[in-house]
């Protein structure tokens, strides 16, 4: 019988069938033929696409990513709908400055400024450049029919300039201010990172070495008395102003080795084994929190010039925030080294003392520890406290650190003066806005909702270089005015413009800083603030800038609000979807698309989405294993040990609260045995002797496990080759 069928050759090389195809759709123009199909259709259907940032070659989320927009652009053009297929690049910011210090080897921002803030931009852009080729031939092989030669990019005067307008408006109306406040701050980046940074991807399981130190008492009838303290920052102790303790808390007075101590008295035993107790310590009285306020006590570093003007405010304050799950019931309050010590210092009228330069190293003013990094100086308070005989003991501790989310580097908290978008007024418009937008899972409107409840006022200030410029030139009088377009820069301008104008007018660094204006209320010449902007803005604008909202209102109009947008999250609830509706909100009072479709990471078969982390494969002694649910999570810290190298092995599950989405309700389970080596023995043990049957670790489970272990490792290039590992079957 003769076969209806060609015979299949076994031996499929794939790369050469997708360069056949690939060359065919050119040869036969079917990209463009594909976008051009329904040019002529009254329906239409409008994609504003998440701009990709051009800063290295696309991974495979990416391409996850692109797979599910190419799949809804598909299905609308075989619907027969109109559509602009632009793509767009996300080129500048902080992400794209830090990997071209990596090529040229700079450290920091002084080596940035000896090669010159000109030459170093323009790398950038073309870093920029080279990769958005990259990503666009990637992007081709994957079979994305996008207007490649129509793509937009953020680094763009258009996309620049819409957003100076965006902040005109907002300082218009007087949204605009320049804030002082405690900001977290990447000393090696040179500059403070906003709340959508940190919240997203800005933290890491750290083990810092934790202080636990005496304050001693020195009001009358409390002579020989302390307050025991305990830090995770060493380096803030000299610019302690006050300690806290709650009201409402119980605190004992416990005497151990000859020292009186007062601490929570919920965490006695907690410390005694820990070893910052010892077993003979006793519990000699008990005292209410609110007694305790008002006390005044000895600072640990009072003899530092820089603590001058606030040694008279050394006393115990109350605070509500205080919490007995770990510590000693008291805290120490440094108001210019910490978020929450700054709002607080502020509610009791406390001098900050700001101890840190923008590089993390400590000003004068600190004695021995003036010029060395907040970073390395530990050892040196802790050898001052025990010189001192402050010190009780020094305890590893692992804990979620903010770190800066490019360059890895831990954050320190300084207190600065940073520009602010007032949210109050807005955020009643992003609400109603995000409730007429359909959230693909249902659940995403909750998601921002709630990110919008809790959402400080936006941070837009970036001491940086290769970034939006600030339209915003602070006079001395202290007014400050706010460039909405190029053309009022141009009437404003009373020196520089011409220089600026040959230059190519570009509004980036350092060219636009050329030009002067006089102050709208003294009239004295002011330059721009150095500034740069918040990355977000720049893709936050592009429903306007990218369809002609300033340059053609009508064409912008018949596009405007997407009808889709699609990236993953939860990061972009707080990141590009906040930034859209934002500027939607602000300029329009109208959302930025009518459907949001957002996408996880993993996904059961009863539907249930979750996103798993863990760290079981790194190098630095440490383990975490985060599975965060729709309902709730679970974190899993350390692996129990004797020397706790590992960390302390604790369970955390967190459960959703419906009444408050933003806090959930955990648990905590410490464990200080593992008998899981003994159950499994002696299940082994049953297993051969009575012949029971395996429940955990069968050999099935075993091989599995070996098999993924190996296509791990055979997934590597390098150790494939290497170790001549075979393919898997």
């Amino acid at each position: 019988m003769a076969s209806h069928f060609e015979p299949v050759d076994p031996r499929v090389n794939f790369i050469a069938k997708e360069e056949e195809i690939l060359k065919w759709w050119d040869e036969n123009d079917i990209p463009a033929r594909y976008r051009h199909l329904n040019d002529n259709k009254e329906k239409k259907f409008s994609f504003i696409d998440g701009p990709i940032t051009a800063n290295n070659a696309m991974g495979v989320h990416h391409a996850w990513g692109r797979t599910y927009k190419d799949l809804f652009l598909r299905f609308r053009n075989m619907q027969g709908y109109r559509q602009r297929f632009q793509n767009g690049f996300d080129g500048q910011g902080l992400w794209i400055e830090v990997e071209v210090e990596k090529e040229m080897g700079f450290k920091s921002k002084r080596n940035i400024e000896a090669f010159g803030i000109g030459k170093f931009v323009e790398e950038c852009r073309k870093r920029v450049d080279r990769f958005a080729d990259r990503i666009s031939e990637q992007s081709k092989r994957l079979g994305y029919f996008m207007d490649w030669d129509n793509s937009y990019h953020t680094k763009s005067d258009e996309n620049n300039y819409t957003i100076w307008h965006f902040l005109k408006t907002c300082a218009d109306k007087g949204w605009i201010y320049k804030g002082r406040d405690v900001m977290p701050w990447c000393p090696r980046c040179g500059t403070g990172l906003s709340q959508h940074e940190i919240v997203t991807e800005g933290y890491q399981e750290i083990t810092h070495d934790s202080p636990y130190l005496k304050f001693p008492l020195i009001d009358e009838n409390h002579e020989g008395e302390n307050l025991l303290i305990w830090t995770t920052t060493p380096w803030t102790l000299a610019a302690n102003v006050a300690a806290a303790v709650n009201p409402e808390y119980t605190y004992a007075k416990v005497e151990d080795r000859g020292t009186v101590m007062y601490l929570s008295k919920s965490l006695v035993k907690t410390l005694k084994n820990d070893h910052v107790l010892t077993d003979e310590a006793k519990v000699v009285g008990e005292v209410k929190g609110s007694d305790l306020v008002g006390l005044r006590y000895k600072g640990p570093f009072d003899e530092l010039p820089a603590q001058a003007e606030t040694i008279d405010q050394h006393r115990v304050l109350a605070w509500d925030e205080v919490g007995e799950d770990e510590g000693t019931g008291i805290v120490h309050n440094a108001p210019g080294a910490g978020a929450e010590d700054f709002k607080l210092g502020n509610e009791n009228g406390l001098t900050p003392i700001a101890p840190l330069d923008q590089n993390g190293i400590y000003k004068e003013g600190f004695g021995e520890f003036t010029g060395k990094s907040a970073a390395n100086v530990k050892d040196m308070v802790f050898a001052s406290l025990k010189k001192k005989s402050l010190l009780i003991r020094v305890n590893k501790y692992t804990h979620r650190y903010p770190v800066c989310w490019r360059c890895g580097t831990e954050l320190v908290f300084r207190l600065v003066d940073e520009w602010f978008i007032s949210m109050n007024e807005i955020r009643p418009k992003m609400e109603k806005a995000t409730n007429e937008m359909n959230w693909f899972p249902e659940f995403g409107k909750a998601r921002e909702l709630d990110w919008l409840k809790n959402m400080q006022d936006w941070m837009i200030s970036k001491k940086r270089y290769y970034g939006l410029t600030l339209p915003i030139y602070a006079c001395n009088c202290g007014n400050f005015d706010v460039i909405g377009s190029l053309e009022e820069l141009k009437s404003r301008a009373v020196a520089g413009w011409d220089e600026f104008e040959s230059s190519g007018a570009s509004p980036h660094r350092p060219w636009v800083d050329e030009v002067k204006i006089a102050c709208s209320k003294c009239g004295n010449t002011v330059e721009r603030i150095e500034d740069v902007g918040n990355a977000w803005l720049d893709a936050g604008i592009v429903p306007f800038s990218t369809i002609g909202y300033k340059k053609d209102p009508e064409y912008w109009r018949d596009w405007f609000p997407a009808d889709w947008i699609s990236e993953s999250f939860p990061g972009q609830f707080r990141n590009w979807f906040y930034s859209l509706i934002v500027m939607a909100a602000v300029l329009e009072d109208s959302l930025p698309a009518k459907n949001v479709f957002s996408y996880a990471l993993m996904r059961d078969d009863k539907g249930c989405i979750a996103i798993l982390h863990s760290s079981a494969t790194q190098w630095q002694h440490r383990f975490s294993l985060d599975i965060a649910l729709t309902e709730g999570y679970l974190q899993l810290r350390g692996i129990l040990s004797g020397s706790k190298s590992y960390g302390e092995e604790k369970l955390i599950k967190g459960y959703r609260n419906e009444a408050d989405t933003g806090t959930a309700r955990e648990e905590v389970f410490v464990y200080v045995e593992d008998p899981s080596w003994r159950d499994e023995i002696w299940e082994f043990a049953d297993a051969v002797l009575n012949g029971s049957e395996i429940t955990y670790g069968s050999s099935a489970d075993a091989l599995a496990t070996m098999n993924l272990v190996y296509r791990i490792y055979w997934a590597d290039p390098e150790w494939r080759e290497n170790f001549e590992i075979d393919k898997p079957v």
